[in-house]
């Protein structure tokens, strides 16, 4: 197979038949009848999964993975990509936020630069001012506990070779972070400048962006557990050379210190220091608890697809 074209469902409803008929003719014109659209279903509470089921009825091209729950964004984009059987695998987001028709341009690049992978970049991001801030400081932040440099306002849309996503697959955690995944695998990565529309509400809430954030950055990174010792070794430092002033105080001038109001601050921060370091400690000990385990990041609960002549 040449092509494959793998999305994600969640709330999807009303985009499916629109996504599925443009999807279809920008593959149609790319590699003619020999391509698949895989479609994951994430456990939308809507009925999506009625109306992607009811699109294999009619279209052999269409096979929907229905996983047994909501896993996340993230892994459900893996387990479509791990479902994907194409040469070049087309992934992109199903609310129409990414155009279906970038898939030619995309390819078009491919074959006159030579890459494994083309990946689009908005050349600003949407939304308002804080998401746009927020968004300018996650990369910032996320390049100085970790020291990957990714690309920013990139989108999910990306077209990529068999053999990079064979290698990206080898990745086998179970807290799963594309954006990170996808510049750790290597192979040559270009990107192309597209503008993202903005059909729908985001689904990603503040606790899910800060939830993400903290994923990311202890799954790519030890630089908190290395600050907490070094942070730890300076208030050491600070609290012998204090006590060494404390002592001369007392040996030379003799007079009685009053420091109530300093001692309580101090006792305070340092509660709150400490209490925030064994948090640390611990969100590293809860991956390695879930490593350990080795649960499947996602199941699939029933694939549905048309048998083809």
């Amino acid at each position: 197979m040449r092509l494959s074209i793998v999305a994600t469902l969640y709330q999807s409803a009303s985009y499916i038949t629109e996504f599925h008929q443009r999807a279809s003719a920008a593959a149609k014109q790319l590699v003619g009848e020999d391509y698949e659209i895989v479609l994951v279903n994430d456990g939308s509470p809507d009925n999506s999964l009625d109306v992607a089921v009811q699109l294999t009825e009619s279209d052999s091209h269409v096979v929907v993975v229905d996983l047994s729950r909501n896993f996340g964004h993230h892994k459900a984009m893996m387990t479509g990509l791990a479902h994907a059987k194409g040469e070049r695998i087309f992934l992109i987001d199903s609310d129409l936020e990414e155009d279906p028709e970038w898939l030619i341009g995309f390819a078009e690049q491919m074959a006159s630069e030579k890459c494994d992978v083309v990946y689009g970049v908005q050349a600003q991001r949407k939304g308002g001012f804080i998401e746009r801030w927020s968004g300018q400081w996650f990369y910032r932040f996320f390049k100085a506990l970790t020291g990957l440099a990714l690309p920013e306002n990139i989108v999910t849309a990306r077209l990529m070779t068999r053999r990079y996503v064979d290698a990206l697959l080898r990745h086998e955690e179970r807290e799963v972070f594309m954006a990170g995944l996808w510049h750790i695998t290597g192979f040559a990565q270009l990107p192309r400048t597209i503008k993202k529309h903005s059909t729908s509400e985001t689904t990603y809430t503040f606790r899910r962006k800060m939830s993400l954030l903290v994923n990311s950055v202890t799954s790519f990174s030890n630089v908190p557990l290395i600050g907490i010792f070094y942070i730890g070794l300076s208030i050491s430092l600070i609290a012998i050379i204090y006590i060494v002033y404390l002592a001369i105080y007392w040996m030379f001038l003799a007079k009685p210190l009053s420091g109530w109001t300093s001692v309580m601050a101090s006792i305070w921060l340092l509660g709150g220091m400490i209490i925030s370091f064994i948090g640390v400690v611990g969100i590293y000990l809860s991956k390695i608890f879930s490593e350990t385990k080795q649960r499947p990041y996602t199941i699939v609960r029933q694939i549905y697809a048309k048998q083809r002549n």
